[in-house]
């Protein structure tokens, strides 16, 4: 019998390969990644079994509580804002740290990279909807800025974008957001190897980004259900 999470990443992932055939691209390009956020060990153990090899957490010590031993089984991100006094951690527990949203998060970051003799893959994080709660750049000049720097960080390598997409149900106001990384990503991408992730989409609004190009979505409800309180 087929498990309701193993059905609901066979579901999202449908949703996707929709969205990115109506957008005329491949389905293969997209990204799934599975965010386990509030979610216990056991919840991210039976996704790997249904088959999730991407999973996603917003701070660093709940990743370092229930997934440190897992970093051979599949491939962990951390996707919420980074305090430079956790990067000594997260340089040694993520493959990739999606949420740089300055050059001195990016050159503590590095320094911990240094300690282990380890390269990191990031991204920036642009705020494409101006909401003051939101972490990331505050523009594409500020981004573009801060990705020179970042560039010089010998144990960082920039794989791209990541932006969250406005908490509105006016979709307009979402594919807007989305089409402003896209633009971005694609300005900055020209004359860089390796510049490949747009990381967009959330449960709510990923068929949205992967109709605006997005190669990576970060899906939590949709898989799991509800988060836990408290």
């Amino acid at each position: 019998m087929v498990s309701t999470l193993a059905a609901n990443l066979a579901e999202v992932r449908s949703r996707i390969d929709a969205a990115a055939r109506r957008a005329g691209r491949d389905p293969a390009s997209v990204r799934l990644m599975a965010v386990t956020k509030g979610f216990p060990r056991e919840t991210v153990l039976e996704a790997l079994e249904a088959g999730a090899t991407l999973i996603g957490e917003n701070r660093v010590q709940e990743a370092e509580s229930k997934l440190v031993d897992l970093v051979d089984r599949c491939e962990i991100h951390l996707i919420g804002h980074l305090q430079t006094n956790k990067a000594r951690a997260a340089a040694g527990l993520f493959s990739c740290v999606q949420s740089i949203d300055s050059a001195h998060t990016a050159a503590a970051l590095n320094v911990r990279c240094e300690e282990r003799n380890r390269t990191l893959d990031v991204l920036l994080e642009l705020n494409t909807s101006g909401e003051a709660s939101k972490s990331g750049f505050p523009g594409v000049d500020e981004l573009a800025a801060g990705l020179e720097q970042v560039e010089k960080l010998s144990r960082l390598r920039v794989r791209g974008l990541m932006t969250v997409g406005p908490l509105t149900g006016d979709q307009g106001a979402i594919r807007g957001a989305f089409a402003r990384l896209r633009q971005a990503f694609e300005r900055l991408r020209a004359d860089r190897n390796g510049f490949d992730v747009l990381s967009m989409g959330m449960s709510s609004d990923f068929e949205i980004a992967v109709e605006e190009g997005s190669t990576l979505v970060r899906v939590g409800t949709a898989v799991f259900g509800p988060r836990r309180q408290g």
